[in-house]
């Protein structure tokens, strides 16, 4: 395999991967902004207002700081160029920082729901919440929603499940903020009680967002191939590209959010290898035109209508 081809085969495709860059670094330099800001912020007044909900919060913002340098890494290292180790380039650097956001929410949760327990089994630790724990919380949810929005608007234009989770990893914090706002209400309608509850229901959320990234990340490390949307469109393509009689043991796999496609191609098992080679080129093509397709592997077989596939 060429490697000049997968970086350079399409304008689009180029395209497509210097926009998820600098669009990755961009809204990820905003979060770590914002996070660190409103991580200091929370802790700072929780201790003060005796909120462990607030801290609680604080400390998954500041978790947020953690996953942020981790999409930075991994976006600066997933578009290194191919090498003779890594012929295919190095897209799965965002596959490997999916399943480290996913685990450090794992964490985190796990993390909040044990403090949490610990205070609802012995009520005499939960201290007397104070007036200016909710306005810390409110100024949190306000500035927290907003950056899940801005983010996930980004990931969505550059179509990066990498961003996406990061993405989502903000709006759990936003409903995390929404929670905790509503637990210190209750704290300070006289329900302590309420403020400890906020920080479970929190920890099971974050866990549960936690669980579905490890698992969606560990599933494209493993190849597991495109969706059916995708094959339909792929198989589409291939019905109509003429000089082919058929084809069969079509094979997708994920590189970071790039799939890589192999098929064997049925045609005239009589006509010239330059022939031959010309549909497999025009085969190539025609599929790359998908900017989400980094290469494809074809193998020409000569066609037997007797043979079912």
């Amino acid at each position: 395999m060429d490697k000049e081809k997968i970086l350079n085969t399409t304008g689009d495709e180029l395209t497509l991967q210097q926009k998820k860059f600098h669009a990755a670094k961009k809204s990820t330099l905003v979060s770590v902004i914002v996070n660190m800001v409103l991580s200091i912020w929370q802790i700072i007044i929780g201790f003060i207002s005796h909120s462990q909900g607030l801290i609680a919060d604080g400390i998954h913002t500041l978790s947020d700081l953690v996953a942020d340098f981790v999409v930075l890494i991994a976006n600066k290292k997933s578009h290194k160029k191919p090498d003779e180790d890594h012929p295919y380039g190095h897209f799965r650097y965002e596959n490997g920082a999916s399943l480290i956001l996913g685990i450090i929410l794992l964490i985190v949760g796990v993390g909040m729901i044990w403090s949490a327990v610990q205070k609802m089994l012995d009520p005499d630790l939960i201290q007397e919440v104070h007036t200016i724990a909710l306005v810390a919380a409110l100024v949190s949810l306000v500035a927290k929603e907003g950056l899940f929005r801005y983010m996930l608007k980004v990931a969505n234009q550059v179509n990066s499940s990498m961003l996406v989770a990061n993405a989502w990893h903000a709006r759990s914090d936003a409903a995390s903020s929404l929670v905790v706002a509503i637990g210190i209400i209750g704290s300070l309608c006289g329900l302590k009680i309420f403020d400890p509850i906020a920080a479970l229901i929190v920890g099971t959320f974050v866990f549960r967002m936690g669980y579905k990234f490890t698992y969606q990340s560990m599933q494209d490390l493993m190849d597991k191939g495109a969706d059916e949307e995708t094959l339909q469109e792929i198989r589409t393509v291939l019905e109509n590209i003429e000089g082919i009689k058929g084809f069969h043991d079509l094979k997708t796999r994920k590189s970071g959010d790039f799939y890589l496609v192999d098929v064997h191609l049925e045609v005239d098992g009589d006509m010239s290898i330059v022939a031959g080679h010309e549909i497999a080129v025009n085969v190539r093509d025609k599929l790359m035109e998908n900017p989400q397709i980094l290469n494809v592997m074809t193998h020409l077989d000569p066609y037997d209508k007797e043979c079912i596939h």
